[in-house]
C-alpha cells in the first residue's frame, strides 16, 4: 500500500482527496471577575479564546472539555456547555478552513497556562485586549450582546 496517497485498499486505486474544513471548539470561560483568554505562543500570535482541534471519534462537548483542561487547566463539565454559535466564515484562520462551535461555561478555580498558551489573563468582557486573532472580536461582540440580552 502505498503513502503518498491514500489508495482504495481493495484494489489500490487512487482515492480522491476531499478537502473539508476542519471542525475546531472555542470556550469562552467565564470566571467572577471576568473571561480567561490565552496568549497564543504560536504563530498566529495574539490573544484568543482557549479552543482547538476536534480529535476523530470525539463529540464537540468533549473536545471542549479536554481543550479547556490542556490550555488552562480548568475542569468543565459537559453538562454545564451552552452553545454560543459555530462560525464558518472560510477565512476566519488564515492557516486552513476551519469551523468553529463555541460554548459558554462557568468555571471555578486557577487557571494556568498549558498547551498552546504562552500566558492567560481574565478581562471584563469592555475592557478586551488586542490583537484578538482569528474572528474571535466577532464572537466575543456576539457574547457580549447575547450576555446583555439575557440569551446565555
Amino acid at each position: 500500500m502505498p503513502f503518498d496517497f491514500l489508495a482504495c485498499p481493495a484494489c489500490g486505486a487512487k482515492v480522491k482527496e476531499y478537502k473539508n474544513p476542519l471542525p475546531t471548539v472555542d470556550v469562552i470561560v467565564e470566571l467572577p471577575d471576568g473571561i480567561v483568554l490565552i496568549e497564543r505562543k504560536n504563530e498566529p500570535l495574539g490573544w484568543a479564546i482557549p479552543g482547538g482541534f476536534v480529535d476523530y471519534g470525539e463529540t464537540l462537548e468533549h473536545a471542549a472539555v479536554r481543550e479547556m483542561e490542556e490550555e488552562i487547566a480548568v475542569v468543565l463539565e459537559e453538562k454545564d456547555l451552552r452553545l454560543l454559535g459555530c462560525y464558518s466564515d472560510p477565512a476566519r484562520d488564515k492557516r486552513s478552513h476551519n469551523i468553529s462551535t463555541v460554548y459558554v461555561a462557568k468555571a471555578t478555580g486557577t487557571p494556568k497556562a498549558g498547551d498552546d498558551a504562552a500566558a492567560f489573563a481574565i478581562f471584563p468582557i469592555d475592557a478586551l485586549p488586542q490583537p484578538l486573532c482569528f474572528d474571535h472580536a466577532r464572537i466575543l461582540s456576539d457574547y457580549r450582546r447575547k450576555k446583555e440580552a439575557g440569551e446565555i
